[in-house]
């Protein structure tokens, strides 16, 4: 199991079976919501317990991000048609014991760097 928070504590979460996709996301929505690439774990909605306001901007029309309304923490990243959630690898409180399994929209990804870890690289 695995434990999160935002920077103020207002949310806080656990997911069991997190790992199921670990990747790093470069799309442009990401990058600007998380200041550089999103690294994230899923896993299926049942499988999280979610304590506090968490506040849910549209991003488009097949998905909403979630984030904590008093820190502005991006917390949550939920397609509309999937049965599971990402969630940010970087509110995890203490090792994740997880390992990066891929990159994905890299072919939108910053141009002041590059991606030179060998895991596999999806440019959508």
């Amino acid at each position: 199991m695995l434990k999160g928070s935002c920077n103020c504590k207002g949310v806080t979460f656990s997911v069991t079976d997190g790992g199921q996709s670990v990747s790093a996301c470069h799309c442009g929505q990401c990058r600007k919501q998380s200041g550089h690439h999103w690294a994230s774990g899923y896993a299926p909605l049942e499988n999280f317990e979610i304590s506090g306001d968490v506040r849910w901007y549209e991003a488009s029309p097949t998905a909403k991000r979630g984030f904590c309304p008093t820190c502005g923490c991006f917390l949550f990243w939920k397609a509309h048609d999937e049965d599971g959630m990402s969630f940010s690898l970087g509110v995890i409180d203490g090792p994740t014991g997880l390992k990066l399994q891929k990159h994905i929209f890299v072919a939108d990804k910053g141009d002041y760097y590059d991606i030179a870890d060998g895991v596999l690289q999806k440019e959508h």
